[in-house]
């Protein structure tokens, strides 16, 4: 028993051929009793509500538009069944993967993430490289090795998703803090290969507006989590050009810059100092939240 959650903006054209093709494979693998497709209709202006409600599924409208991560968390509060399958609308996922997914779901996985492939998901240099950038960032932080930190096709369960809801981003960057979060705090996560499918309709995603956002969740996320590690990045950043400047000042000539060598080295242990204060801080949280 599944319940599967596709938040949906302006969706008309592919809603439809979305929900057959999730009613196909689940009727095909025999996990279609009791398990339910829910529709998030986020504000849309065309009759994405209206088509889902005709094909059968369980639609939630929301009267103006809040977000994916905002809806997603309102189907996944919604859902009757303990396994949470989330997808998009536009039959960018394949969902025959799902099967082999809750299959891993099984072996013990607490986030079983579709880490996509093709030439649909490589797209333009420019957006691979900021994809490229925030996945390094995404292993820094948790310190561990990701595939794919914001796959859209993705199973876990909603009594343990639902506990970092307040952590969790209401916009695009759900899926990224989502994956944040459960690596920090030591829960398994598995990522199986899927193809990726051409978008069928308009990209709701703006590239530069929402890599910002995803920067600022991963490092509230890492500040939140591990704060030292940030705040030991930023001293070996304030140590690095603290060296830069004495070196340039040793061969210029010029005192200036040790002085502000120096000030760089001060302001390092300042930078540290509070980086161990943050800790404390967590830790007389997390004592208090427990």
């Amino acid at each position: 028993m599944i319940s599967v959650v596709i938040p949906a903006y302006n969706e008309e054209n592919a809603i439809e051929k979305t929900i057959k093709e999730i009613e196909k494979v689940m009727k095909k693998n025999k996990i279609d009793k009791n398990s339910e497709i829910i529709v998030v209709n986020d504000g849309s202006t065309d009759n994405t509500g209206k088509v889902a409600k005709k094909c059968g599924a369980i639609v939630v409208n929301n009267p103006s538009n809040m977000g994916y991560g905002f809806s997603l968390k309102r189907g996944i509060k919604v859902a009757k069944n303990e396994t949470i399958v989330i997808t998009d609308a536009d039959l960018t996922y394949p969902f025959d993967q799902v099967p082999k997914m809750l299959k891993k779901k099984k072996e013990g996985f607490d986030l079983v993430v579709g880490a996509r492939t093709g030439k649909y998901y490589r797209q333009s240099i420019f957006k691979s490289f900021l994809r490229k950038m925030m996945k390094l960032l995404v292993e820094f932080v948790s310190g561990k090795k990701i595939k794919d930190i914001n796959s859209g096709l993705r199973i876990f369960d909603k009594s343990l998703v639902t506990q970092y809801f307040p952590r969790l981003c209401d916009t695009f960057s759900f899926t990224t803090s989502q994956t944040l979060a459960y690596l920090m705090n030591n829960h398994f996560v598995c990522y199986v290969d899927i193809p990726y499918n051409k978008r069928m309709g308009k990209s709701k995603i703006r590239l530069f507006r929402d890599t910002i956002k995803s920067l600022k969740y991963i490092l509230e996320s890492c500040v939140y989590y591990n704060p030292l590690k940030i705040f030991t990045l930023l001293s070996i950043i304030l140590i690095f050009f603290s060296i830069i400047g004495f070196i340039f000042s040793h061969f210029a000539d010029i005192h200036a810059g040790y002085i502000l060598g120096i000030g760089g080295l001060l302001l390092s242990i300042v930078v540290f100092s509070i980086g161990l204060l943050a800790v404390i801080l967590k830790q007389i949280m997390d004592k208090k939240n427990g």
